[in-house]
């Protein structure tokens, strides 16, 4: 995501320099771990400086944009240098975990705090993320967004790639095909293939296949999910390469997936790029990327048997299917494509160059103003 921001303000003119590539990501709590990175932060910052100054005023930078600041990854850099530069402090993806101070994280969560303190505004993709903010922090919501141009052009040939899919996996063209993209691995990703594979078993009279997509250390886990199924009901393709994807994509009927705590999932807006309509757990920020009823259809989270029923109502609603697919690779187009993405991140960025915010500024997630100052 983090270089989709990037080619975004590209689209706009934007020059975007990478000050950094440090790590700050300490995934276990170590304190030491976090006091050397902190100390390596502020080495870098000085040095940046030293180096950033010695440019003419119109070439240094107006504005520093830090992208997913959270209590495991802190910013030991941004805030020094915008101090010293005086210039504007922007979070992309931001959130504050409280119960993490005084722990082991103590150190990254109260630089997460203090770099937000300091934060002009932040920029949330994902809705959920705005209720671990501060409240007095002006915070702007930006539509998940995606590159399509591959898988756009695909669907033009979307029968061609379902032949090649029949001929490769040996699926049944005249049955519905659904898909599922995601990591094999435990935890959230195991239960949701497993509400999957529960709700899929409560459907033996209606005619689909199932492609999984995707492999990782709990892939036996997962088959095991899927043992009561024929051999030709489920069908498992491994990790497939971008093209691979673009073309399979729209070759199918619908795409399926619990969702189980997920952050919002890019594979949703891919297959809806795709055309395909989503069935989707009604958790986190999947609500910000599959309009319920509209693009898809959202069920309780974990709920194998709501599940089961959402899947049988488009199953056995094929006009429906193909409407809500229509719909959801317009609304891709219209609202979360790079261009889209890029003018919204203009505006927000000028704004905060400004210190202001304009009545009326079009910065509308969804047609509706979700900012707050």
């Amino acid at each position: 995501m983090a270089r989709l921001v990037i080619q975004a303000l590209k689209t706009q003119g934007h020059t975007i320099e990478l000050a950094s590539q440090l790590r700050s990501r300490d995934a276990v709590g170590n304190p030491e771990r976090q006091r050397r990175l902190k100390n390596i932060g502020e080495k870098i910052a000085r040095r940046y400086l030293r180096r950033i100054k010695l440019r003419p005023k119109s070439e240094q930078p107006e504005l520093w944009l830090t992208y997913h600041l959270y209590y495991k990854a802190p910013d030991w850099i941004g805030p020094i240098v915008c101090r010293e530069l005086d210039i504007p402090y922007v979070a992309i993806e931001a959130s504050v975990a409280n119960k993490r101070a005084g722990g082991p994280w103590d150190l990254s969560h109260r630089a997460v705090v203090d770099a937000l303190d300091q934060a002009e505004c932040v920029i949330s993709l994902n809705p959920h993320d705005s209720h671990c903010l501060p409240p007095n922090l002006r915070n702007w919501l930006l539509p998940p967004f995606i590159v399509a141009d591959e898988i756009i052009s695909a669907r033009d040939n979307w029968s061609q790639h379902r032949r090649e899919l029949v001929d490769k996996y040996n699926l049944d063209p005249n049955k519905q095909w659904l898909l599922c993209i995601a990591m094999m691995r435990e935890g959230d990703k195991l239960a949701s293939y497993r509400v999957l594979a529960n709700a899929l078993r409560g459907l033996p009279d209606l005619q689909w296949q199932l492609l999984i997509v995707g492999d990782g250390k709990a892939r036996d886990e997962v088959e095991a999910a899927y043992r009561w199924a024929s051999p030709n009901k489920v069908f498992f393709t491994g990790e497939l390469s971008s093209q691979q994807l673009a073309h399979t994509i729209p070759a199918c009927d619908i795409y399926t997936w619990p969702a189980i705590n997920e952050a919002y999932g890019l594979a949703f807006l891919e297959a809806q790029a795709g055309g395909l309509p989503i069935i989707a757990g009604n958790t986190g920020g999947v609500p910000a990327v599959v309009t319920d009823g509209e693009t898809g259809i959202l069920t309780s989270p974990g709920d194998s048997v709501a599940f089961a029923a959402a899947l049988r109502t488009l199953l056995s609603a094929p006009v429906r299917r193909r409407a809500m697919g229509q719909a959801a690779a317009e609304k891709v187009k219209a609202v979360h494509s790079l261009e889209n993405a890029g003018y919204r991140l203009d505006q927000i960025l000028a704004a905060s160059r400004k210190d202001y915010i304009k009545p009326g500024l079009p910065l509308l997630d969804y047609g509706k103003n979700n900012s707050t100052s």
